[in-house]
């Protein structure tokens, strides 16, 4: 069986020092059916409990049981426990058990949020189908967004072809890129099936792998810099979703923008932030109903 380099890690994880779901007054779940990945993130009383993150296969519906299966693993909590589930993500209304469906723009507003405090102002969803720039207020409420084209260059599925046609594990691509001695130019193509016979180009003429990562890295940020450009980054600013651990694109943003993103606390995955948001906003609806 050939090496499948594109593939991203599978997990699950249940918190250290997480209140117990037998000790919580309210359960809520998020569930993130992205294009690539789905995640879901398990809260008890609004804090974190448990989750997991696995691949997104052609079955929405399917991938949501598997990634909720995985997240209640090892814990003894089962779904009739669960007082409410919200669906977000590009799979949102195929979520078999949720009771309302939440988009992820405002489902990562929410997150971020959470996770990085009140402070946040402007939020990078870089997902696998598309991105997204977001702004919100102190409370994680949406006040302006725009999404890039569903097109996979600048989206985490760009980064999977490049992976796959280059034979490099996709989480290293980030680290490869800066091992060049000089910066290239940013590939050309704005569409990943050009960028991709482009880059089979330059390697026929003896570009090395590395220098062929960073210059599709730069692309890539380069593309998503226009994004943030026009709904105008405020601080604080930070970036969500998977390709939020790829340093190769994220700092190359960092540096076009001449602004750091906050860094992530250590207890949190930022590719977790739609399925977190979703499970706080389950938890103001049960709060609502009572």
């Amino acid at each position: 069986m050939s090496q499948e380099f594109w593939r991203w890690k599978e997990y699950n994880k249940k918190v250290d020092g997480a209140k117990d779901w037998k000790d919580a007054k309210i359960i809520t779940a998020g569930v993130d059916v992205g294009s690539v990945s789905s995640k879901v993130a398990i809260m008890t009383d609004g804090e974190l409990f448990s989750y997991s993150l696995m691949r997104t296969g052609s079955d929405s519906a399917q991938s949501a049981t598997n990634a909720l299966n995985g997240a209640m693993e090892g814990t003894g909590l089962t779904l009739d426990k669960i007082h409410y589930v919200v669906g977000t993500g590009y799979g949102r209304v195929n979520v078999p058990f949720a009771k309302k469906a939440i988009t992820e723009i405002a489902c990562h507003a929410r997150g971020a949020n959470f996770i990085w405090g009140p402070t946040v102002k402007t939020v990078l969803d870089m997902g696998g189908q598309d991105c997204k720039a977001i702004k919100c207020d102190e409370k994680g409420k949406v006040t302006a967004f725009l999404m890039n084209d569903k097109c996979a260059a600048g989206t985490g599925r760009g980064m999977e072809v490049f992976a796959n046609l280059l034979s490099v594990q996709i989480d290293q691509m980030g680290d490869l890129s800066f091992t060049v001695d000089k910066e290239p130019d940013p590939v050309s193509s704005t569409c990943v099936v050009f960028a991709k016979s482009e880059a089979v180009g330059l390697l026929r003429q003896g570009w090395t792998k590395e220098k062929v990562i960073a210059a599709y890295s730069s692309a890539m940020a380069h593309r998503v810099f226009t994004l943030l450009e026009k709904v105008g980054v405020e601080k604080d600013f930070v970036i969500t979703g998977g390709i939020s651990k790829n340093r190769g694109v994220t700092q190359r943003i960092e540096k076009e923008l001449k602004l750091t993103a906050l860094a992530r606390p250590a207890k949190y995955d930022a590719a977790l932030a739609g399925a977190m948001g979703a499970a706080l906003f389950a938890k103001a609806l049960v709060e609502k109903s009572k």
